[in-house]
């Protein structure tokens, strides 16, 4: 079978500042439900897709509250690009494949822990930016879908509260700024633990704050301002002080994966947090390509799940086909969550609705079937 070669990320990007940006498609929302009165929700049986949900908290929560999901660092050219990427490559299609089955397949493990699908609730902050619930909301949602739910360090409510809020059997983990004294730092993940948390994730691409332009202007930066020490050898001495697997968040190059692995890292997420850090960063899927060109004996060597821009099934899918075990959605649950539970739950329904129907059409008979020689990785030259 012929299919096109892994291109490396460095090929793959052009010269996006020269066409205009859409942060939602147009596809009649606003001629159906455009005469909602600003401040209100229009009704959940409404909204179709996970872009449905930005448009309505656009409308509906106060501009600073929007604002805070909304932003990303500097020009945000790398929040723009992790939505944009997906749509420089193609499918390649199979057809007359038996796909019946394929519903029954979104079944997946991460780090050894069952969930309905291979998509998770990423760590995000302040909660209650869009619902008073916050990540109370969260957690109930993930528990209805059977999803992970990775809370953030700045959460709204506390650890203790967020997993004290778990449904029986739930699986939670727990996101981690650590302050790189080893003293508290051994405080604040014991305490961890008796809160009940299932797996650490640490952030390690937030060592040195951020430059968040649109966030500063509405008094809504950066939580995280201060330079932290962070090291291999601070994570090896943190793996000492714990038996729950510690996951790192935040890597962006190759380099930095093949060091996860030398220090027996379970788990990396690939991603660039949200286009929120380091402007110019890459995106997860351009990740995922450079690990092809350049080791790709890493996707054998350890768990990999990604996140950024993800706002379709088939963008999980494709995040899937480059060897992502697990994918994070992050603002279009924390949009969703103006709507409470509910709106949780149905971001979690779309995408697995969406995943299936994709899937299907590229001919998939078992999600865990999709590979790299489904998608053409020869960059789309009007999106280059």
């Amino acid at each position: 079978m012929r299919f096109a070669p892994i291109v490396p990320a460095t090929m793959a990007m052009g010269a996006l500042a020269a066409r205009p940006f859409l942060t939602s498609p147009d596809t009649g929302i606003d001629d159906v439900l455009g005469d909602t009165p600003e401040g209100t929700l229009p009704d959940l049986a409404d909204i179709i897709g996970l872009h449905d949900f930005e448009w309505a908290a656009r409308r509906y929560l106060p501009l600073e509250n929007y604002t805070y999901y909304a932003n990303g660092a500097a020009g945000e050219w790398s929040l723009r690009n992790n939505l944009e990427v997906f749509y420089r490559y193609n499918w390649r299609p199979r057809q007359m494949t038996d796909i019946t089955g394929l519903p029954n397949t979104l079944n997946t493990t991460i780090l050894g822990f069952n969930f309905s699908a291979p998509f998770y609730i990423s760590p995000c902050a302040r909660g209650v930016s869009a619902h008073k619930e916050g990540e109370i909301n969260l957690v109930k949602g993930a528990a209805a879908g059977n999803i992970l739910y990775i809370p953030s360090g700045y959460s709204s409510y506390t650890f203790q509260e967020i997993q004290a809020a778990k449904a029986e059997g739930q699986v939670v983990f727990q996101q981690m700024y650590l302050t790189g004294n080893i003293t508290q730092d051994t405080e604040y993940i014991r305490n961890l633990e008796k809160a009940g948390t299932d797996a650490l994730v640490l952030t390690i691409d937030s060592v040195a704050g951020s430059n968040r332009q649109r966030a500063q202007r509405f008094g809504v930066g950066s939580a995280n301002t201060q330079f932290v020490r962070l090291t291999w050898e601070y994570y090896d001495q943190l793996r000492e002080i714990t038996k729950l697997s510690i996951a790192v968040k935040g890597v962006t190059s190759v380099d930095t994966a093949k060091k996860a692995v030398e220090h027996n890292v379970p788990a990396i997420v690939i991603s660039n947090h949200g286009g929120r850090n380091l402007d110019g960063s890459p995106s997860a899927l351009e990740i995922l390509l450079d690990i092809h060109a350049e080791a790709p004996e890493l996707l054998d060597q350890i768990e990999i799940w990604a996140d950024g821009g993800v706002r379709y099934g088939g963008d999980v899918l494709k995040l899937l086909a480059l060897g992502a075990r697990a994918v994070g959605i992050g603002r279009p649950y924390m949009y969703a969550n103006a709507y409470g539970v509910e709106g949780i739950e149905k971001v979690t329904k779309i995408l697995k609705q969406e995943l299936i129907t994709d899937g299907g059409n590229i001919g998939l008979e078992r999600l865990g079937d999709v590979d790299k020689t489904y998608v053409n990785w020869t960059p789309n030259q009007w999106l280059a």
